[in-house]
Parts: C-alpha cells; sequence; structure tokens
C-alpha cells in the first residue's frame, strides 16, 4: 500500500521502519509542514491508500477534515479529541471514507480491556475502583486516551465511572492499571508496555484492514479481524 504518516515523532519514525519492513511505500509529513491540513488536498493525495495519523491534539481536526475532504481513508493514534467523536463521525459517514481510530493500537493493551470488562462485577459486590496511568514526561495529554477508554469500557460493562490518577515519570513507555479494593482483597489488573513496537504494529495492521473499506470503526471493535 501506499502510506501517508502525518508526525515524524518516535511513533512516526518507528510505524514508517515497521510499514517498510512489511513491503509498504510509506511518505511521511511533519506537522509543520501540513498546518491546518494545508497538505491534505485531493491532489497531493491521489497515490496515497491510507492516511495514519500520530500528531497532536491540535492538529488532528484539521488533519481528519482534511481526509475527509480528500476521499481518504486514515487511521487515528492520536488521543485528546474524543469529546468531539460525533463531530468526527458526521464526518466521516457524510463523506464516505474509512476510519479507524484507537486510544491504544497495542493487542495487548485490548486484550486488558477484553478481561477489565469481567471485573465490573466486583462493583456490585462492595468492591471500589480506581484506574492508574503512568507515561513519559512528554505526554501532552493526561489523563492517557488508554484510560478513558478504560473508564468507558468499565461504564459499557455495568461499572460506574472510576477514577483516573495520572502520573508523568521519565521515559516510560505507558502502564495503566485497574485496582479494585474491598474489605478482604485487593484485585490489580496491569498492563505495562514494554516499547513503542506494538502500539505501532497495531496501527500498520489497522491500515491494512481499513483499506478499500468505508464507515467509523474503533480499533477495540475490529482488532480481533485483522
Amino acid at each position: 500500500m501506499n502510506l501517508l504518516l502525518l508526525g515524524r515523532g518516535k511513533m512516526g519514525t518507528l510505524i514508517e521502519s515497521l510499514a517498510t519492513a512489511r513491503k509498504h511505500q510509506v511518505r511521511a509529513i511533519d506537522v509543520d509542514e501540513n498546518a491546518h491540513g494545508a497538505a491534505l488536498t485531493p491532489e497531493r493525495l491521489r497515490e496515497v491508500d491510507v492516511v495514519i495519523d500520530f500528531t497532536t491534539p491540535d492538529a488532528v481536526m484539521d488533519n481528519i477534515a482534511g481526509c475527509a475532504h480528500s476521499g481518504k481513508n486514515l487511521v487515528v493514534g492520536t488521543t485528546g479529541w474524543y469529546g468531539k467523536i460525533p463531530e468526527v463521525r458526521r464526518m466521516v459517514e457524510s463523506s464516505g471514507i474509512g476510519f479507524v481510530y484507537a486510544a491504544n493500537f497495542s493487542v495487548g493493551v485490548n486484550l486488558f480491556f477484553e478481561v477489565a470488562k469481567s471485573l465490573t462485577a466486583g462493583f456490585k459486590l462492595d468492591y471500589s475502583g480506581k484506574i492508574s496511568e503512568t507515561h513519559h514526561v512528554h505526554k501532552l495529554d493526561a489523563p492517557s486516551g488508554t484510560a478513558v477508554m478504560l473508564q468507558r469500557v468499565l461504564v459499557e460493562a455495568g461499572g460506574p465511572e472510576v477514577e483516573i490518577l495520572s502520573s508523568r515519570e521519565g521515559e516510560v513507555v505507558g502502564m495503566h492499571e485497574l485496582t479494585l479494593d474491598s474489605l478482604n482483597d485487593t484485585i490489580r489488573l496491569r498492563h505495562d508496555a514494554k516499547s513503542r513496537r506494538g502500539f505501532a504494529e497495531g496501527a500498520i495492521r489497522a491500515a491494512e484492514w481499513l483499506k478499500n473499506k468505508k464507515g467509523f470503526y474503533d480499533f477495540k471493535e475490529i482488532w480481533k479481524q485483522l
């Protein structure tokens, strides 16, 4: 496939390397080269199959609008914009493009979400809960998109809106923990990323899956199909 990568940070660099190893053609554009989505015109995207966005919360909405206008499918790994999901869904559906987003493209994190759903039974049996997340000091949003998604997963499974505690330390890739506590015991479910590779591989697989598809998708709904 011909992939256009938006963002040349650590994640973007890793995605470019892994996608190239998977025999894809990759072109990358830095945030500074694409102010307000100016580079995402139909002419410049003519040969592109799927766009992958790992930019910033300030840039992502313009990028989504640009891809929708140009009729190009888009995978979004940027977080910090989820309050605008209804608006983005309307944009995607009216333009007829394919769109996959995720707070976290790691298959391991999505397994973590699946297990977390089963723990919501504890909230009806005198357990209280909290979510803890720790990331590197360079991360722009807090709480993390993954923690917010975990909170949403628990609510959708019948649990309460659990408090999120955020911490920024050194170069921590990403740690998320769900704790249930009662007078009798404590249960801890934890996902600790060893590197960014799992996130990058998931985003590339999502782009491969999305080629020639239309519609609005959350990665946690489609990752088992990869």
